[in-house]
């Protein structure tokens, strides 16, 4: 019952719709009463031949006028009372969402795509059915059971009401002792389902990959490993869930042979009519629901609270940082950056250390090092993705730390090494962070990127399907069309994060180009490991190990003659024997 607890924030926000189908229930429960006492009256009646053809005609149109009077009773309270608790999952659902889209990256460093899925889909459908067929079992079973031993206490004999009631400590104890050992079962259950579901979603993400090492026997063996754990799980929790109805059946049966025993004594000795007695073993088949209602209410319990606390523990981890309350707006950046030093979240090494870096609007920063050397982190720290105590990082005269996530991150458009794209046609993967876009906008942001004239060979040009992460285009088209996504909102800094990798040095420079005539008075951060994609740069620095070992332009860098003009003349060097 703390489960219902928990919800009662749910049941306060519809108790319009819970109230009226608790009152049709409460109705049905009393009407539902009736059919057994009239037969039993009935059997008084044949067994005293006072019956007539005329009163069976009367009791029988009753009967059939209370059915229809029922039956839109139960229609309308499955109306109210299910649709009350799949708005339940509408919500719990929205709020999952709602939460994982704020999270920072290092809550999905530390879950799985499938075991997220797992707590949106069945640990949700788990109290969804808590709150619908939980409140049903429970207000039902208990009003029926309340109204049928009162009637079988005080209308027909209480000493049968008790005899036939002796079994019931019995099932209760065994029961208790069921339910307790569900509850463990069930959260074991999901918890396999949703590395399930991780095994699934990885293995088709990185199916290509799997396809070209011919692993696809190993993706089917650990497939067959995970599912083999799955159905353990279930089978576990099956195994535990069969104990219930043994239990209600074997009490059921009981009372039955205790009442007709004591029953047919009590008839043979006038205690009571035999259609009374009729009467009584009716009202006993309606304590069958009530029984099984009380088992299924405890099943559902135990599965819904261990499926809450997933999701609240979700719900809980997946907190978003605190962040300020300044909304600032501007059309240009200036960048003040000073770190002492950063390490990821659950990790002790140092990434990044003694970093102070100044960019004015209208310049362009270019930051080069070896693989490994804290390009992207530094990027993502100026994206504010990660929570630093040791930096103090200003746009314009505002920090980030007062500042809106939202006001922070709208002057900023990025483009990832690994961009991402949706299922969707091109211009619509374009024009995602501004969908009121104009064709011709978007036409002239994958000109910039000069992706424009690839575009047009398609069949169907910019209303082509992608497919999923754009599986229908090469890297370097991928590339250029999440550049040109970032093109088109204009924002003021411009990140691209090692963006020209897959591109040949003519796209390159041509990218560049329209960068450097179109963007005169936005500031640009461009990191990667060609120089060429940074030779223009107003500022160059280099990072090695996470630190800042030369910082300057491309000319007084190469004149250094350090780990920049090293890399410069092993980079030409390349170029001439690729072109030779």
């Amino acid at each position: 019952m703390l489960l219902f607890w928990k919800l009662r924030w749910f049941f306060q926000q519809e108790r319009k719709r819970y109230l009226a189908a608790i009152s049709a229930l409460l109705v049905i429960s009393g009407l539902v009463m009736i059919p057994p006492k009239l037969a039993g009256y009935i059997v008084d009646q044949i067994n005293q031949q006072q019956l007539n053809a005329d009163q069976l005609i009367h009791y029988c149109g009753g009967l059939a006028l209370l059915a229809v009077l029922i039956y839109g009773l139960r229609v309308l309270w499955r109306i109210w009372l299910f649709g009350a608790s799949h708005h339940l999952g509408a919500i719990l659902r929205q709020q999952l969402f709602n939460r994982l889209v704020y999270c920072p990256p290092v809550f999905y460093q530390q879950h799985q795509s499938g075991d997220l899925l797992a707590h949106a889909t069945q640990d949700v459908d788990a109290v969804v059915m808590t709150a619908g067929e939980g409140v049903l079992a429970m207000i039902d079973g208990l009003l029926t059971g309340i109204i049928v031993l009162f009637i079988m206490s005080f209308f027909i004999s209480w000493p049968l009401t008790l005899v036939a009631l002796l079994p019931w400590p019995v099932m209760g104890f065994f029961i208790y002792r069921i339910s307790q050992q569900l509850f463990s079962a069930f959260h074991t259950s999901q918890a396999a389902f949703s590395d399930l579901n991780d095994c699934v979603q990885e293995q088709l993400s990185g199916i290509r990959l799997v396809k070209a090492c011919g692993q696809e026997q190993y993706a089917q063996q650990l497939f067959k490993q995970q599912a083999r754990n799955a159905t353990e799980a279930s089978f576990a929790v099956a195994k535990v869930d069969s104990q219930y109805d043994p239990v209600i059946t074997l009490t059921i049966a009981s009372s039955f042979l205790l009442s007709v025993a004591f029953g047919g004594w009590l008839v043979a000795n006038n205690k009571i009519t035999l259609g009374e007695l009729t009467s009584f073993t009716m009202y006993l088949g309606f304590l069958i629901w009530p029984m099984f209602a009380f088992g299924w209410l405890l099943n559902i319990m135990e599965r819904g609270a261990a499926a809450y606390e997933r999701v609240q523990s979700l719900l809980d981890d997946a907190k978003p940082r605190p962040e300020g309350k300044v909304s600032f707006s501007a059309d240009t950046i200036r960048i003040n950056l000073e770190l002492h030093d950063f390490h990821y979240p659950a990790s002790n090494t140092c990434v990044l250390h003694a970093l102070k870096i100044q960019v004015v609007p209208g310049q362009t920063l270019g930051i080069l090092g070896p693989t490994g050397c804290g390009k992207s982190t530094l990027l993502k720290l100026i994206m504010g993705l990660y929570p630093c105590d040791n930096l103090q990082l200003n746009f314009n005269e505002y920090s980030y730390r007062e500042c809106t996530t939202h006001s922070w991150r709208k002057h900023i458009a990025y483009v990832p090494q690994d961009p991402f794209l949706f299922s969707i046609s091109i211009a619509e993967n374009i024009a995602l962070g501004k969908p009121d876009a104009s064709f011709e906008e978007i036409q002239q942001a994958a000109q910039m990127a000069a992706i424009h004239e690839d575009i047009l060979l398609f069949p169907q040009g910019y209303n082509t399907q992608v497919g999923e992460r754009g599986v229908t285009l090469s890297g370097g088209q991928r590339q250029r069309l999440a550049i040109a996504r970032a093109l088109l909102l204009d924002a003021p800094l411009l990140i691209l994060d090692d963006a020209l990798s897959a591109v040949d040095v003519k796209t390159e420079q041509a990218i560049l180009s329209s960068l450097k005539h179109v963007r005169q008075n936005c500031t640009t951060i461009i990191a990667g490991h060609r120089i060429s994609a940074i030779a223009d740069a107003d500022q160059i620095i280099v990072l090695q190990h996470g630190k800042l070992i030369e910082q300057g332009q491309h000319d007084a860098l190469l004149a250094h003659q350090g780990w920049y003009a090293q890399a410069f003349r092993y980079q030409q060097l390349e170029q001439r024997i690729n072109a030779g």
